[in-house]
């Protein structure tokens, strides 16, 4: 009695488990038979309102619902350096109506949160464009007196272990952390929850150094608010050439290069993919977005998910050994 019991249950799982797959199938199936979008989208950017990848992130959206006559919206879900809303779209419907916009952040979390990340990086998601490239801008706010890469080394060695900067985390945190091993100084890292909020941290004078994205700082150095002492890059910004690298400054070979990408669950439909990745190409090389990610020192980029792909796997590698070698941790 009790085994007819014990394979009567087990058949009925059986059932539920067939039946369920076939409603997934039958529903993703209905979703590629209707002209893609049908629906409105929704994009999740992992970090809140007003920093790089937000404001990214709304540029694009705008320009792919004028071009898709369907609306993209941006979902804010910021949280432990973007994981939150990564792992949202991680889990999403692979219909193409849930994607991600993420920072070079989502290549550096691996090395950071070694075993607990929810997700996996690289298997859970369809790559679908690079979007952007910038350098991040180190900066001082003007009440200290440093003017340069070379005073600020100097110092710090005086003042040892006295010495903060902020950061939002992943690759301007990892700036920091680089900059700290090449020019043989501590710094002692303070986070913060958005490149937004690391802004208001050094304008009210709450930690007077940062390293940040370029779009979250010029407004503020063209103010007269911060002084920039170098940008991360392997070459000065045309659209501030008074600005030096950090390896012109002081740190030769010094390098450090952000990016910004589009991203949907594994799973999504291949033509999907690459219908959003053709449009993303040509909406940030568009003359409504290239001008004006110019003039704040991004360089508008599309690509295939296939060099998208080769990004990720890479910066992975290098950002894990980076980590590890500096001993970076999460705060």
């Amino acid at each position: 009695m009790l085994n007819s019991r014990f394979h009567s249950r087990h058949r009925y799982i059986a059932r539920w488990q067939v039946i369920s797959c076939t409603c997934l199938l039958a529903v993703l199936n209905f979703a590629q038979a209707q002209p893609y979008p049908s629906k409105p989208v929704r994009i999740v950017v992992g970090f809140p309102p007003g920093g790089a990848v937000d404001t990214l992130g709304r540029a694009l959206a705008q320009q792919l619902s004028q071009r898709f006559s369907q609306q993209f919206v941006v979902d804010n879900r910021g949280g432990a350096s973007s994981v939150i809303g990564t792992d949202i779209v991680a889990k999403s419907l692979p219909d193409g109506y849930t994607l991600l916009v993420v920072s070079g952040a989502h290549a550096v979390n691996p090395g950071l949160f070694v075993g607990k990340l929810p997700y996996n990086t690289e298997r859970d998601f369809a790559p679908i464009s690079l979007i952007a490239a910038s350098s991040y801008i180190l900066v001082v706010h003007p009440s200290l007196q440093i003017k340069s890469v070379r005073e600020l080394i100097a110092f710090a060695k005086k003042n040892r272990g006295l010495v903060n900067y902020a950061t939002s985390g992943g690759l301007p945190q990892l700036s920091g952390e680089l900059f700290k091993m090449m020019a043989g100084v501590e710094m002692t890292h303070i986070p913060y929850k958005g490149s937004a909020a690391v802004v208001i941290a050094v304008l009210s004078g709450e930690v007077p150094i940062m390293f940040t994205n370029l779009i979250s700082a010029m407004p503020q150095v063209k103010a007269g608010r911060f002084r920039a002492l170098a940008v991360t890059g392997s070459k000065r910004l045309a659209s501030a050439p008074d600005i030096p690298t950090i390896a012109e400054s002081g740190i030769p070979s010094y390098e450090v290069v952000g990016w910004y990408g589009f991203l949907a669950p594994a799973a999504t439909p291949v033509d999907i993919v690459m219908k959003l990745s053709t449009l993303t190409a040509e909406v940030m090389n568009s003359f409504e977005l290239q001008p004006r990610l110019a003039h704040e020192g991004v360089d508008p980029v599309g690509s295939t998910p296939d060099a998208f792909s080769k990004i990720i796997k890479d910066d992975i590698e290098k950002w894990t050994e980076v980590v590890r070698i500096s001993g970076a941790k999460v705060d």
